[in-house]
């Protein structure tokens, strides 16, 4: 990697924060200062564009400027004094748990951003369309930077508004009460983990998290970490989400275009996930370990239901609409995720972030490619696809085709590919928990969540048989696009990212097993 001065590092995570806001800001002026267009709505999407592709840039730089050496380190630190009578600070830092999060957001923003540039999705003012859509970057960008219990939570609660505008004013059928449905969700978890958090920096006297985590939360006694798990807890499994509170994921996908669901899927639920293993594991241990057993147990209900609905919607003559069967596998996906933090073991952990960015590559691909399709055919149902495609998809659109079969064999776990070595690893966390964990629940918990493999497979396999394979088009259908160049270009990096990740597994956990390490351990000392 490349030796960067401390204080580049430092702006360069600061600038991932702020930047998009500058941005956003600068994208309602009459016209995006230094840009172009034939119009005014191309210009402000070429700003878009310019403006998440240098985060992107610097997201990049910052990767490889990162010490490799020693992930565990928290680096790029900025620590200011914000609110002193509560010691709320502005602290940020990246370390190897969280990079990877930070280049994946950067890297599938740019992406929608790109997209959006030759398929803007139908509504209102282009202008509003990427101002909202560099705030949620600002926002999930800082939740993995920032290393303050209150900036987490205000970094957390800042993507719900554009997100809820994406798919209330940008969004197909149903928009409005899908948007009502994901807002009153995720604030009334959020409201519950918001006194969670603050039950924590009461009782420890502050809320930095670096401090928090130093020999597992000083000070905070069995009783308060139990409670403060608890609320925190049930904040974070709605944003996840994991069964049974998951019921806002299938309508808010389904409504969202697709860069909401892309954006969606590939980064706001893992803001979930992340907060499991940034908080409550080192500050809350003792609470998080009375939870973990239930935890594994809604996890992998979690997984064999979102198979099974999968499995309905793909059935044939079952009406089921492909960007909904998506959102439900994300359930799944999730399932497996959740399976690994609550083993509270190395292995177990590292493959929930392992999963979490297969999760991000191959889901956000798949929606992708749903969008597509359904911009092709005008509808994402499957029966009514199936007809439209000529239920040959490889024989009217090859590359489209391929790629369609290309994301649901990453999805369903095949080996080589990246969404194979999260959940391996997190049913081998399962296999062998922590110690005062009950092995026997957890070996249990393994093989249900191990048959949920196999319906995943099982659904996967019967959307691309439906989708994809039939008999030959008739010499008289329409016309079906293939793979036009600005969508190789927005997809391209998400297949290599696929495979790199499956082949060399080792460039993701060589960043995430050190920092896991110190973690599990108590933090640094």
């Amino acid at each position: 990697m490349i030796d960067i001065n401390e204080s580049v590092m430092q702006f360069l995570l600061a600038f991932l924060v702020v930047g998009p806001l500058i941005g956003a800001v600068a994208a309602l002026l009459p016209a995006p200062p230094g840009l172009k267009g034939k119009s005014p709505e191309q210009a402000v999407l070429r700003h878009g564009v310019t403006v998440t592709g240098a985060v992107l840039i610097a997201a990049i730089v910052l990767a490889l400027g990162f010490d490799h050496d020693h992930p565990s380190k928290m680096q790029a630190t900025t620590d200011i004094s914000w609110i002193p009578a509560l010691d709320v600070r502005i602290h940020l830092g990246v370390d190897g748990i969280s990079l990877p999060l930070l280049v994946l957001t950067a890297l599938l923003t740019f992406l929608c951003a790109l997209y959006s540039y030759f398929k803007l999705p139908a509504g209102p003012s282009p202008k509003a369309f990427v101002a909202l859509l560099l705030v949620l970057e600002s926002g999930t960008l800082a939740t993995f930077a920032v290393l303050d219990l209150l900036l987490f939570f205000l970094a957390f609660e800042m993507v719900l508004i554009p997100m809820y505008f994406l798919i209330a004013r940008w969004g197909g059928e149903q928009r409005t009460r899908a948007a009502w449905k994901f807002i009153l969700y995720t604030l009334l978890g959020s409201v519950v983990m918001l006194l969670g958090l603050l039950l924590i920096g009461i009782k420890a006297g502050t809320f930095d998290i670096m401090a928090l985590a130093t020999d597992n939360g000083p000070g905070l006694s069995t009783s308060v970490q139990v409670t403060a798990a608890l609320a925190i807890g049930i904040g974070l499994a709605v944003k996840t989400p994991m069964w049974p509170l998951h019921s806002w994921l299938p309508d808010a996908h389904t409504a969202a275009p697709t860069v909401g669901s892309v954006l969606l899927a590939g980064v706001l639920l893992k803001m979930g996930t992340y907060g499991f293993v940034r908080i409550l594991l080192p500050i809350t241990p003792d609470g998080f370990r009375t939870f973990a057993p239930y935890l594994a147990a809604f996890a992998v209900v979690g997984i064999i239901y979102g198979s099974l609905a999968c499995l309905a919607l793909a059935r044939q003559g079952a009406k089921g609409d492909l960007k909904r069967l998506i959102a439900y596998s994300s359930v799944g996906h999730m399932g497996f995720v959740l399976l690994g933090i609550s083993t509270m073991t190395p292995t177990g952990v590292n493959g929930a972030l392992f999963a979490n960015i297969a999760h991000g590559l191959i889901t956000g691909l798949l929606f992708f490619l749903v969008g597509a399709l359904k911009d092709r055919t005008g509808t994402s149902d499957l029966d009514t696809l199936a007809d439209r495609t000529g239920a040959a998809l490889y024989g009217r659109a090859p590359r489209l085709g391929g790629l369609v079969a290309f994301a649901a064999v990453a999805s369903l776990g095949l080996p080589g590919l990246a969404g194979f070595w999260g959940e391996m690893l997190a049913l081998f966390g399962a296999f062998d928990p922590a110690d005062d964990l009950s092995r026997p629940a957890f070996l249990t918990f393994t093989a249900i969540a191990a048959f949920g493999t196999l319906l995943t497979a099982a659904y996967m396999l019967v959307v691309v048989r439906r989708v994809c394979m039939g008999a030959a088009p008739q010499p008289d259908a329409p016309q079906l696009a293939d793979v036009q160049t600005y969508e190789f270009a927005a997809w391209t990096p998400l297949v290599a990212l696929t495979v790199v990740a499956g082949l060399w597994p080792k460039a993701l956990l060589g960043l995430t097993d050190p920092a896991v390490q110190q973690l599990l351990s108590g933090g640094p000392r």
